[in-house]
Order: C-alpha cells, then sequence, then structure tokens
C-alpha cells in the first residue's frame, strides 16, 4: 500500500516531534514545515528515518512556497498555536484565524483526504479573551472553507518535553510562596502528549471526520490540585497564597514586560473558565481512543530533576522500580 505523505506545520514542539515519530513509524511519509531550518532541523530530523521525513524552511504566510507542498500531500496537519503575541506578525488574529484558514483553502483546492487543525478546549466560554476569540474564528474559517476538515480541541497537553508542568515545577521548587488565581478552582482534564498523537494517529487511519473533537486525559483536577501533586513530587513545601483579581492583573501587566511572560492579562481571563469537557461534542473516547496514560504517573518519570539529589533522591513517590530503572 502507498504510503500516505502528511504535510505538517509546528513540527517542532512537543506535539509536533511525538506525532512525527508515530506516524513515521506507522509507514507515513513527513513533509515539516519550519521558519528557521537552522535552528530546528536539528530536532526535527532526529524524529524519524531518513527518507520518511523532509523539512522544509518557509514562512508560513509565504502562499506561493506552501502552495508548492500541497501537490504531494494527502493530508495537512497545523499543530501551529502561540499563548501570547509577539512582534513580527506573531499576532493571535494572524496565527490563529488567518494562517488556518489559508491552509484549509489550500487543502480544499488540491483535493486533500484530510486536514487536522488544533484548537483549543474552552475557546466556545471564553468570550473575554482575545486568545480563545481568535482560536474560535479560526475553526469557523476552517469548517467554511473545508467542511471535512477534524478540528481537536484538547484541554492542558503535558509531557516531559513541555512549558506547563516542567515550567511550574521550575518555579514551585524555586518559589516560596506562589501566587494562585479565582482561588485555584479552576477545572482541567490534563492530557499527555502521547494519547493526544495516539488520537491524531487514530483518526488519520481510521478516516474519521468528526469536525470538532475534545481531547482530554482520564481525569479532572484544579488547579490548586495539580500544583499540589506536583510539589508532592518535588518534594517540596510552598503556601499557595489565593491572589485577589485587582493584583493578579497588575502583576499579569508586570509578567508581560518580560520576553517570555509567566502570565498575561489574557492568559488571567482564560483561567476563570473550566478546561474540560463540554458534554457538547464528541471526545477521544467516544471516538475510540481514550486517555489511557494518568498525570501523576506519568509526571513522576521526569519530576526527578526538579528534586534535590535528583534521580537518586528518594521519597514515597519514588518506588524501587524507578531507581532500578535509572541503574
Amino acid at each position: 500500500m502507498k504510503a500516505k505523505n502528511c504535510l505538517i506545520f509546528g513540527g517542532s514542539g512537543q506535539i509536533g516531534r511525538n506525532l512525527i515519530r508515530k506516524l513515521t513509524k506507522n509507514n507515513y511519509r513527513v513533509t515539516v514545515v519550519t521558519r528557521n531550518i537552522h535552528q530546528k532541523s536539528y530536532i526535527i530530523k532526529t524524529q524519524a528515518n531518513a527518507g520518511y521525513i523532509e523539512i522544509v524552511e518557509s514562512n508560513i504566510f509565504d502562499e506561493k512556497k506552501i502552495r508548492s507542498l500541497f501537490n504531494k500531500a494527502d493530508i495537512c496537519i497545523n499543530l501551529v498555536g502561540i499563548l501570547y503575541e509577539k512582534k513580527r506578525g506573531n499576532t493571535f488574529k494572524n496565527i490563529h484565524t488567518l494562517f488556518p484558514s489559508i491552509l484549509a483553502k489550500l487543502s480544499k483546492e488540491y483535493n486533500l483526504k484530510h486536514f487536522i487543525h488544533l484548537s483549543a478546549l474552552g475557546v466556545h466560554e471564553a468570550v473575554d479573551s482575545h486568545y480563545a476569540k481568535t482560536k474560535l474564528e479560526g475553526e469557523n474559517n476552517i469548517l467554511k472553507n473545508f467542511p471535512l476538515a477534524t478540528i481537536l480541541r484538547p484541554s492542558v497537553v503535558y509531557s516531559v518535553d513541555d512549558n506547563f508542568t516542567t515550567t511550574f515545577m521550575t518555579l514551585l521548587s524555586r518559589l516560596p510562596v506562589f501566587p494562585i488565581y479565582f482561588k485555584g478552582e479552576t477545572k482541567f482534564s490534563p492530557i499527555h502528549c502521547s494519547d493526544l498523537t495516539d488520537t491524531i494517529e487514530y483518526i488519520i487511519s481510521k478516516n474519521i471526520y468528526s469536525k470538532i473533537i475534545e481531547c482530554v486525559g482520564p481525569e479532572v483536577f484544579t488547579f490548586k490540585q495539580i500544583l499540589e501533586k506536583l510539589l508532592m513530587l518535588i518534594n517540596k513545601k510552598r503556601l499557595l497564597i489565593p491572589v485577589p483579581n485587582k493584583i493578579a492583573e497588575l502583576q499579569a501587566r508586570l509578567f508581560e514586560l518580560m520576553p517570555k511572560p509567566l502570565l498575561t492579562r489574557d492568559q488571567l481571563k482564560l483561567l476563570k473558565y473550566d478546561n474540560i469537557k463540554s458534554d457538547k461534542y464528541k471526545t477521544n473516547s467516544d471516538i475510540g481512543i481514550p486517555s489511557v496514560r494518568y498525570f501523576e504517573e506519568e509526571v513522576r518519570k521526569y519530576c526527578y530533576m526538579w528534586r534535590e539529589g535528583g534521580q537518586f533522591s528518594t521519597s514515597k513517590y519514588t518506588s524501587k522500580d524507578d531507581i532500578k530503572k535509572t541503574n
């Protein structure tokens, strides 16, 4: 059987790298588009055997260049997204609305078998967030231009390569007091990166066209519970202090001055809304690929990097089997 060709945008991130490994292992040929081949190719090219992966350097808004890549593609996968706006055109509108619309139009024009787009859970509810609004506009444009597209809305995605658990464990290991917003009551259903990429590969292999699928893990935690779990795993005790909304907004304004802000005012708005399945759309479990990885179990595999003593540290969260694996 002829191998399918997958065209991937956003292949250098944690989800992209995991997905490339999974697809090429299952005999898919992958073309990855990156804006900086010198900076990113050394990461991408190690994810698959030679002959299964091609790396192309292009500005994602260079329609003439990316158009040529659709000639040999069967499937287009868009994983591009940003958490905060930057200079040089990296705005929510450009990245979350305009760019996916271009890909959807090209997918239709070149008669691709599928277009899979990664969005975010909760974009319908977070009406006051610019991030969520542009994500939702992007979804609507995609379905208008390519009705057979599948849009995935994951909750928080975590793994050893994430910017979620790793950032919080770094901060929790250094700060004696940690602020929590909206009393830490916002709910999340974190999904492991491998469970999410299993879902994407399953959708491709089974030719599933479900329009919108909510991708969630097997558990639901409040934000405070997630922080408490991370503290236990790294053997730290910290004060988790609820912060009034006005002070939280002031903190976010200050963080926005950083090159990579820890929190923005827009992200603060998102924290008002639960990040769990809505029961309005199918989930990954509904289509036959439930999440099988549990948060504490998975984070335990790499949390030792934030513990004193590293992988040789001992705690009730380090089993004898874990210690044997490191020897």
